[in-house]
């Protein structure tokens, strides 16, 4: 029998380095002593970007004057740069942007011979898909994507009506430690760059486009029809599906705890050369690391900032979410209000004439009335993840204060169904129609509050539960993951608390436990009502005959 194979705690040094980690490669440029004019690096990312990220050698090879449009010089140029003609080959990934055609640009020679005698240092991609897999209603792809170093982190890709969202890990394992999360069981092992960030996006868009070939031509692209009312003449347009238009870093890790990387990802991900995606379809999620939030506010007020908030007080914040001691959940809300009025805090700024109230630089001073709040919530989403889990954070007396806590902010709150996990505690999702009220009363206070939709739990779809269960084979362990939160056959499930001290059972032994408790309650709800008739036949019958007795 074979040894169960360690797990690394640590993260190696990475060799190659991303080509995508900028941060990085300028450092690299910078003490080699290749200096760059504005936007020639950009532009390098462009082209790098329309190959569908070619092989590094392949591609410099290319830039260097094989298969590039070249005038009668020979490309060159009297400085020694290399004109390029943007004919590099597209790929499914490009954008409106990204794709269009200018003018020839230069890329000096100099960063062109770099590339080439350090091909070795510089890889395209670093990172390898190990494994995927799609759920049965074919909208939800979980990727496992293996580091250079052996480390694995997740990606899943989210199919809705004419758009794709993905969502990506920042860290190798968490420090954050929350009791509900598979990976906060694993602890905290490395950040990831910048540049294995934006890897994910590439996987997942090669997963996406290889989707699309292998199906037919009429479900790889959605045709519209449409019949103008006047001449009754139909128009077609296509719809994309095998492209990524959202990005949410609500994967493994805490973003905020990573923050330099994370930022260089995002101003990626907005770029107009690159990914070319508009800031409010960028998230970046966070257990609650005020001074960070601060920071992204500061830095890039345009994405969107959610924070993962799971219990309406602190005290029961606190037995959940480990790293909130110290922070008060005031602070919080403050700081994801302050995000959402930023670009308005700064246009008032800029223009005060236009306010006849105090305008201060000092956050929280300004305040804003409601019209102005409906206005920037349209543009920009501050929102609230709310982990729906059995127990006292889902109460109804919960619902009241977590209303009054956003009451009044025009935030929006995500009510999350929990997918169960091989946490320690064994929890678990409270009923549809409890879910349904607390959704109802949280909106009473002026929050726009839904329920999310569960995608992948066929495929242990929650942050962290593909890679921990992984490790969990490799020690001979089982994961215990369900299926999901809303299974036909949970009506009159036993409830289960949030803190129990029990420790669960074994998985067959918990499926024929739960069949049978399913049966017991079923005779226990039918044997309910009949006490109830016969209760209320004899109160009946005792007042008749008392009142019979008196006549």
């Amino acid at each position: 029998m074979t040894a169960p194979k360690q797990i690394k705690r640590y993260r190696d040094p990475l060799s190659p380095k991303p080509i995508l980690d900028r941060t990085a490669l300028l450092k690299e440029l910078k003490s080699n002593g290749v200096s760059l004019k504005n936007g020639q690096l950009d532009l390098f990312y462009q082209l790098l970007h329309l190959s569908g990220y070619a092989p590094l050698h392949e591609f410099v090879a290319e830039l260097r004057g094989e298969g590039v449009v070249v005038g009668d010089d020979g490309g060159k140029n009297d400085d020694g740069s290399v004109s390029v003609a943007g004919s590099v080959a597209n790929s499914r990934m490009k954008n409106a942007v990204s794709s269009r055609r200018g003018r020839s640009a230069q890329l000096p020679k100099s960063f062109l011979s770099y590339l080439a005698n350090h091909g070795n240092d510089w890889a395209t991609v670093t990172s390898k898909v190990k494994m995927h897999q799609t759920s049965s209603n074919g909208t939800t792809t979980k990727i496992a994507v293996e580091l250079q170093d052996g480390h694995e982190v997740e990606s899943v890709l989210m199919r809705h009506e004419g758009r794709v969202t993905i969502c990506v890990s920042s860290q190798v394992g968490c420090a954050m430690g929350c009791t509900f999360c598979a990976t906060g069981t694993m602890g905290i092992r490395g950040n990831l760059s910048s540049g294995e960030i934006l890897e994910q996006l590439v996987l997942g868009s090669r997963i996406l486009a290889s989707s699309r070939e292998s199906k037919e031509n009429d479900s790889a692209i959605q045709v519209v029809s449409l019949e103008s009312e006047a001449g009754k003449q139909k128009k077609h347009k296509e719809k994309r599906l095998d492209l990524i238009r959202n990005v949410v870093f609500m994967g493994m890790g805490e973003p905020l705890n990573n923050y330099a990387n994370v930022l260089a990802a995002c101003r990626a991900l907005i770029h107009p050369q690159l990914w070319n995606l508009a800031h409010s379809r960028v998230t970046v999620s966070t257990v609650g690391v005020v001074s960070r939030m601060r920071d992204l506010t500061r830095d890039l007020p345009e994405v969107n900032l959610a924070l993962s908030l799971h219990a309406p007080n602190q005290m029961m914040r606190e037995k959940i979410v480990p790293s909130a001691k110290g922070t008060p959940i005031e602070s919080l809300i403050v700081a994801l209000d302050n995000h959402m009025m930023a670009l308005a805090r700064r246009k008032l700024l800029d223009n005060p004439q236009g306010s006849d109230q105090v305008v201060s630089n000092e956050v929280g001073v300004r305040e804003f009335n409601v019209e102005e709040r409906q206005a920037a919530s349209k543009k920009k989403r501050a929102m609230i993840e709310y982990v729906m889990l059995e127990g006292d954070t889902s109460t109804v007396e919960a619902a009241h204060q977590l209303g009054k806590l956003c009451e009044g902010r025009h935030l929006v709150v995500n009510l999350i169904p929990y997918n169960q996990t091989s946490v320690k505690d064994k929890l678990s999702c409270p009923s549809e129609e409890l879910m349904q009220e607390f959704r109802r009363i949280v909106s009473s206070y002026g929050s726009f509050c839904s329920i999310r939709r569960t995608m992948g739990a066929d495929i242990a779809g929650a942050c962290g539960q593909l890679v921990v269960e992984q490790e969990k084979r490799q020690h001979n362990e089982l994961a215990d993951i369900e299926d999901g939160p809303f299974r036909k056959d949970e009506v009159g499930k036993r409830p289960v608390t949030l803190f129990p001290n029990h420790r669960g059972k074994n998985k067959s032994e918990t499926r024929e436990g739960n069949s049978e408790r399913e049966t017991a309650d079923l005779w226990v709800r039918r044997l309910a009502v009949a006490t109830a008739v016969a209760a209320s036949c004899f109160v009946v019958s005792t007042i008749l005959l008392l009142q019979k007795r008196k006549r």
